[in-house]
């Protein structure tokens, strides 16, 4: 991976040095066969890389989840591989083609830099370094693009069109605080259009919006309040204490693990208390144990959104019943003080030594 990114910071920089170039000396810095290199590499390169190697498949409380959500992710690639065709296609074309081709051509890069944009705030992190460059060559193609057609117009026969044209053109040559908001409102049909095919494919008309929303821990994410009583590496029963029904699950009351306030139930506080018995008297065994019901931990919460179901957490907390009892005999079979240890579990370090002290005075 460091090389793949060794690799990609290459082209990176060549770019942002063309764009700067570009600004002062109104043309590009390189010839045609190293802007078409670095155009393969980056628009179509960093997308596909990302897609591979960073993209996670799954929401994920506990790992690094997905940046798009996996029901509706099939939009915004959609959208993405439009953005590159439109791309390339204004790229290679030698001379300008129609009027309403130019004007979707471009309204489509235009849309591209805000779908960056948006991604750029999704990943949230330096990975949106890998949209920048993008960004820049998108920009510097609809300038070429407006050279293109301000020479054109020098010598262009509006007669000869019809009136959808004639308006295409006519917008093409708009000032830009005219032509960009046109060109921006028709990225809706384009948007609406494709949904309405991607339908057809179990998508929904809300999917471009949803990608980015119905995600945890990224920029516009709005399930990150699933997250709140997962316990990665931890007992996933906290879940259980939090979501199942009061009458089923009896919660007794708030503990704190991690820095953060979690329910605790009477079996979670026993399982707690016969986990740190273990750990006292068999550390070897204590180890072994807490590795593999990690693993056990960590497959669950890749599911967390299952026990949002009350009932599946119902079902659980019966399900670990006999478990309890057999922990809680061990804790009394063995600890000379199973209650103090159980009423311990889950609290603060101050509360945990007062309880030692009012138990020792």
């Amino acid at each position: 991976m460091p090389i793949i990114i060794l690799f990609l910071a290459i082209p990176i920089l060549l770019v942002f040095i063309d764009f700067i170039a570009f600004l002062f000396r109104k043309k590009r810095l390189y010839n045609r066969g190293i802007n078409i290199i670095l155009d393969i590499v980056l628009v179509l390169g960093l997308p596909l890389f990302y897609l591979i190697a960073a993209d996670f498949g799954t929401n994920d409380c506990c790992s690094d989840s997905a940046t798009f959500s996996p029901e509706h992710k099939l939009t915004i690639y959609t959208l993405i591989g439009i953005n590159i065709l439109a791309y390339f296609i204004s790229t290679f074309k030698k001379t300008l083609v129609s009027p309403i081709v130019e004007t979707l051509i471009n309204s489509i890069l235009l849309g591209g830099i805000i779908l960056n944009i948006f991604i750029a705030i999704q990943v949230n992190e330096i990975l949106f370094i890998f949209n920048i460059p993008i960004i820049l060559l998108f920009i510097l193609e609809l300038i070429k693009n407006q050279q293109k057609i301000t020479s054109y117009s020098l010598t262009f026969d509006y007669d000869s069109l019809s009136q959808i044209e004639q308006f295409s053109w006519q917008l093409l040559n708009s000032k830009l605080f005219v032509k960009i908001p046109i060109l921006l409102v028709l990225c809706l049909p384009i948007m609406i259009v494709v949904s309405g095919f991607l339908m057809l494919f179990g998508q929904k008309p809300d999917s471009v919006i949803r990608a980015f929303t119905d995600t945890y821990k990224h920029g516009f994410s709005q399930l990150d309040y699933m997250c709140e009583n997962v316990q990665c590496g931890g007992h996933f029963l906290c879940s259980v204490a939090a979501n199942g029904h009061k009458n089923i699950v009896n919660p007794e009351r708030l503990g704190e693990r991690g820095g953060k306030k979690i329910m605790c139930n009477r079996q979670l506080l026993i399982s707690n208390a016969f986990e740190e018995l273990i750990q006292d008297k068999l550390p070897k065994t204590h180890n072994f144990i807490r590795r593999n019901y990690n693993k056990v931990g960590n497959f669950i919460h890749r599911y967390y959104e299952v026990f949002n179901l009350k009932i599946v957490s119902d079902i659980v907390y019966v399900l670990m019943k006999p478990l309890e009892w057999f922990f809680l005999i061990t804790l009394y079979t063995f600890d000379k003080n199973p209650e103090n240890r159980i009423a311990k579990q889950y609290l603060t370090p101050v509360d945990r030594k007062a309880i030692d002290r009012e138990i020792n005075s």
